[in-house]
């Protein structure tokens, strides 16, 4: 053995890792406290008329008309699609024609993952399947499902777990995670969901914390701080909720500034999805606003 040479390896090997450390430092820095997509919802009533544009032209439609390179689709634009080997393969090679990535499906419709009867629930794991495959082929990181149940908070709570420890049973091998969504009843109140998720036992399903879905029903609301503030430690996306802005570009239901601290103070650097639900300026504007507003603010933590 050459020791001279050897030596030599060993000292240059030692050295170019020491500076490993120094060069991901400097790469980290230089990324955005997150990054920006497009929840597709925040285009339905466009898709919903069918006159302008398709689920199709959805990736096409986020990069061209917003500068945004990432998408959320929403399974209800392309419902019978799941399992369309040729209709996948079109949607995939047009996201990355246009160097778009998918980030998620959001599913509906499929069934209660927390149904009272057995059979039921297992049902609604099977029915989600088939959105995992397509997730998968997609590219997406995770699929978006609802912890809808009945019974007692607990007896809700135990249902969800189940029904969500099942179905990301089956996301795993598919590299997939399988999130929920603050999205009406109980699912609404941060606690219950936090509490569902950690009692699934699944290291693969979190939350998907929207900013504004905290309807508890009868006119009850959650707070929403205090409910993304819970749901945060198990996120594995966010959904930037807005409705309507004031003449500075604030979004006047959620204080963004807020929201977007306890985003951040929860470790939390992935993608927030812009979903505008509001009716008082077009989509189009309302899209632009939320994504002016998301950067205004992500320049503002990052000075």
């Amino acid at each position: 053995m050459n020791t001279s040479l050897t030596r030599r390896r060993f000292l240059f090997t030692g050295a170019a890792a020491a500076l490993l450390p120094g060069l991901s430092r400097a790469e980290d820095q230089k990324k955005p406290l997150f990054r920006i997509s497009l929840a597709q919802w925040s285009l339905h009533k466009e898709l919903f008329a069918g006159k302008t544009i398709t689920n199709l032209d959805f990736a096409a439609t986020a990069k061209k008309d917003y500068g945004i390179d990432a998408i959320e689709y929403v399974n209800q634009f392309w419902k019978d699609k799941a399992t369309d080997a040729a209709y996948l393969k079109d949607l995939k090679n047009r996201a990355e024609d246009h160097g778009v990535t998918s980030v998620l499906i959001m599913c509906d419709g499929e069934g209660d993952l927390g149904a009272v009867g057995e059979t039921e629930r297992a049902q609604a794991v099977d029915n989600h399947k088939k959105w995992a495959d397509a997730a998968k082929f997609l590219g997406c990181h995770s699929i978006r499902v609802n912890a809808r149940s009945g019974g007692s908070y607990e007896e809700q709570m135990k249902r969800a777990a189940d029904g969500l420890n099942k179905l990301s049973a089956y996301a795993k091998p598919l590299g997939l995670n399988v999130i929920v969504e603050n999205h009406g009843g109980l699912s609404s109140n941060g606690e219950w969901l936090a509490g569902a998720i950690k009692a699934s036992g699944a290291d693969n399903c979190g939350t998907l914390p929207d900013f504004g879905n905290f309807n508890l029903g009868d006119g009850k609301e959650y707070d929403r701080y205090k409910g993304v503030r819970e749901l945060m430690p198990f996120a594995k996306g966010v959904s930037a909720k807005s409705h309507d802005f004031d003449a500075e570009g604030n979004e006047i239901h959620t204080d963004y500034r807020k929201m977007l601290k306890i985003v951040m103070d929860a470790g939390y650097h992935g993608y927030i999805g812009i979903e505008y639900e509001g009716g008082k300026i077009s989509e189009a504007e309302g899209i632009r606003a939320t994504k002016k507003l998301l950067e205004k603010i992500r320049d503002e933590m990052s000075a």
